[in-house]
């Protein structure tokens, strides 16, 4: 798409909503973004957070999307995989659209026909859990691990869950919400 003006929308859930760090937007959040499989199943790399990411088994949760300030894929492809600090070598873990071919692809090139929008990118983590990809842990093993952590980083932990909008309302969550009582913000 290089050379081509489109209009490009980046798709969010977690902290991009409040923290967009190198992200160029060019609206603010809305949150009429397509639902999307969403569920907290993936130690984050660099924190003690369980991080809400795209799982499969998941039911389908609200987003929320905005525009980006570029009209070029690739450069909104790269402005996403810094701000999530994606090793290059899993560009797999920057989704994008055109050329869908997943589950998740799908969804989101039928909720952008009816938007008039040309291109997205989201976050296409997968889960991950005891330094296993692509393990999710069972809402038992979550919870035992966030009641695990102390100080600092239990707070930071904590803060995720509860900045995550209470419209994305998953069975983790729940559970988060009945065993540590971590209730949502806003």
């Amino acid at each position: 798409m290089k050379g081509t003006a489109v209009k490009i929308a980046c798709i969010a859930w977690g902290s991009l909503l409040w923290e967009p760090g190198p992200l160029k937007l060019a609206s603010g959040w809305r949150p009429d973004g397509p639902l999307l499989p969403l569920e907290f199943v993936r130690d984050s790399d660099d924190s003690d957070e369980l991080a809400l990411v795209l799982h499969e088994p998941a039911p389908p949760m609200p987003t929320w999307w905005a525009l980006l300030d570029t009209t070029d894929l690739d450069a909104a492809r790269e402005m996403l995989r810094q701000r999530e600090k994606i090793r290059l070598e899993y560009p797999q873990w920057v989704g994008s659209i055109p050329n869908p071919h997943g589950p998740v692809d799908m969804r989101v090139s039928a909720w952008m026909s009816d938007r008039g929008i040309d291109a997205a990118v989201w976050t296409a983590l997968p889960a991950k859990f005891a330094k296993v990809s692509e393990r999710a842990p069972s809402p038992h093993e979550a919870v035992a691990y966030l009641a695990g952590l102390q100080g600092e980083v239990r707070a930071h932990a904590e803060q995720y869950v509860r900045k995550i909008p209470k419209e994305i309302d998953t069975l983790y969550r729940r559970v988060f919400e009945e065993r540590l009582g971590w209730t949502p913000q806003g």
